[in-house]
Order: C-alpha cells, then structure tokens, then sequence
C-alpha cells in the first residue's frame, strides 16, 4: 500500500559507518546493520526513521497471513510502504502453507524488497497454533511453509528463527540446512531457544554454527545494544549481518558508530524527526498509543525523565506531544 505523501528525506548527521556492505540474494545492502521486526513498533514511521540514522534494512512488523488473506483492514494497514525506505522487508507469519503461499503472493505484490517468515515468535497464542518458534519442532511442516512462499513470489524469501525449543534441542544448525535447500535466501538466528524467551544470555556460538553449516548468508540477533556489540558479534560468529530489535527502542542511533547522545538537546532532532513522520504515516486510531511507547524510551539515563514520562502519559494527542518536545 504505497502512499502519497509529502515527506522530505532528511539526512541526519553522523559518522560514517565503516563497515562493508553486503547482499542478499539480488540485492545490495549499504551495510550489515538491519532492523528486525518487532510488534507495535517497526511501523512505517519508525522504518524511515531508522533507515535515515543508518539502518541499511528494516523490516516490518509481524502481519498475519490470514489477515492478509482474508483482507482485514488492520492488517492491509500494516503494508503501507513509501519509496523512502526501501530496501524493506516485510514479515509473515502463520503455519498453513496454502495460506503462507497466499499471504506471500500478495505481500509479494508490494513495491518491496524481501518476504521474511516468522519461525521465532515466543509468544504463546502464536505458538499454540503452531506458528513462529512452535515450527521449530516440525521440520516438515516449517519446510512445506517455506516452499509455499518461495513458490508464489519471485522476491527473495527469508526466515527468521531461534536456536531451537529449549536447551535440549537446540536444532539451530539444521533448521538452516533445510530452509537453504527449500529456497531461502538468508537466514537470521536470535540466539535463544523458545524457553528462553528474552531472557538469559544468547549463545552466539550458535550463530557460529549456523554460520558453518550454509553458503546463504546469516544475519545474527540477541542483545546488541550498540553498534560496538554488532561488530563484536560478527567478528566472533562470522555472521554476515547483525538484525537489532530492542536495542533500537528508544535508541535508533545504535545503527551509527557514536551511538545515542548522552543528552536531552542532542537527542530532540530525532525525537522531533519521529514525531514528524508519525504525524504523516501513522493511522489516527494507533498514532498516540505508539508515540507514546516511543516516548518514554527515548529519554532513558536522563535527569528528570521520570517528570517527562509523566507529562507524556497526560498527553491526550499527538499534537500535545509534539508541542511538548518542541517546547522543551
């Protein structure tokens, strides 16, 4: 769903990265450091913002493939794209592959770049139905779901996944030999089992694995929190990319070398700058709930963000938002 819009691209000043680019599948990318999919936050505005502070790839949030499917109106929402941002991918997820394969073809239709499949989600009314990290347990059906997708669209398929159900099978290794010969173009491993969740500590030596075991190339994830730790990661798995996701909530310059200004003047250019693209990409019903998830993050380790959190909160619009950090 491309939108006309009248946004002005904005180059925001940093380092430059040093860092080589890389490619997958037909398509360059200008550096390895890519935004993951995470629900109620990779909308379109937040993309942009990402891709303007030196994500070199953004992926969408999680869209079911039933809503996709069936033509819900909040889930063809979620396809809203803009030249500006590409290359972007966008995330599917569900575990019927008739109806992946469906999803994919028309997800597929959009000015997009990538189609990437869930095969990590923890969360537990996803798996109950057999989809996101529960097709971790069922090679055949997660290889059918992949073949389906491939099979419907000529754009590059990728998944992403963890490093198996729990500590006892950690499968992450195969799951990637399989997806590789079933068509995948990439594969991107958080290095967590399911059980794990979000917490613990993330194996990279499982991206290593990964690594060593396929030719297609491997974008590793698992708490990198600044653009130190995505170096770090690639030189001790040999992973080709790094994918961020929490480590970039309130802190979109964790794609840049200097990574987040330690004060509040020198991050109000890009809160304003998110605030901006809210206002033209966001849909009115979700816009304030959003913005205001965004918020509060962007003021962590500042003296006084408690008061400002406050105020956020008593906000009634987007408009007393913008006011607010305008004004400040």
């Amino acid at each position: 769903m491309s939108q006309k819009h009248n946004m002005k691209k904005q180059e925001i000043p940093g380092e430059k990265q040093d860092v080589a680019p890389m490619m997958i599948g037909p398509v360059p990318l200008q550096s390895p450091f890519i935004l993951a999919p995470l629900a109620g936050y990779t909308d379109l505005a937040f993309r942009l913002l990402c891709r303007e502070l030196g994500a070199a790839l953004c992926c969408s949030e999680m869209i079911s493939c039933h809503g996709v499917v069936y033509g819900q109106k909040k889930t063809l929402a979620m396809l809203a794209t803009v030249p500006e941002e590409r290359p972007v991918a966008f995330q599917i997820f569900g575990h019927e592959p008739e109806v992946m394969g469906e999803a994919a073809a028309i997800v597929g239709s959009r000015p997009i770049d990538f189609i990437d499949i869930n095969m990590g989600c923890p969360v537990r009314k996803v798996i109950k139905k057999g989809s996101g990290a529960a097709l971790m347990k069922d090679f055949q059906r997660a290889e059918a779901v992949i073949r389906a997708v491939c099979d419907q669209t000529d754009k590059p398929v990728t998944i992403k996944f963890r490093s198996g159900w729990n500590s006892e099978t950690v499968v992450a290794a195969e799951f990637a030999q399989m997806a590789g010969n079933a068509g995948v173009q990439a594969v991107t491993i958080h290095a967590r089992t399911w059980a794990q969740g979000f917490g613990g500590r993330p194996d990279w030596q499982v991206i290593r694995a990964v690594k060593q075991a396929v030719t297609i190339p491997v974008i590793g994830n698992g708490d990198i929190q600044c653009y130190g730790d995505g170096l770090k990661m690639m030189s001790e798995t040999g992973c080709d990319g790094v994918m961020i996701g929490r480590g970039a909530l309130g802190n979109p310059w964790v794609f840049r070398p200097e990574g987040r200004p330690a004060t509040l003047g020198g991050r109000l250019p890009v809160i304003r700058r998110h605030l901006e693209l809210a206002q033209l990409f966001l849909p009115a019903d979700r816009m304030l709930f959003r913005i205001k998830n965004h918020a509060g993050r962007y003021l962590a380790g500042l003296h006084g963000a408690g008061r400002l959190r406050q105020k956020i909160t008593g906000c009634s619009s987007l408009a007393q938002i913008i006011d607010l950090f305008e004004n400040l």
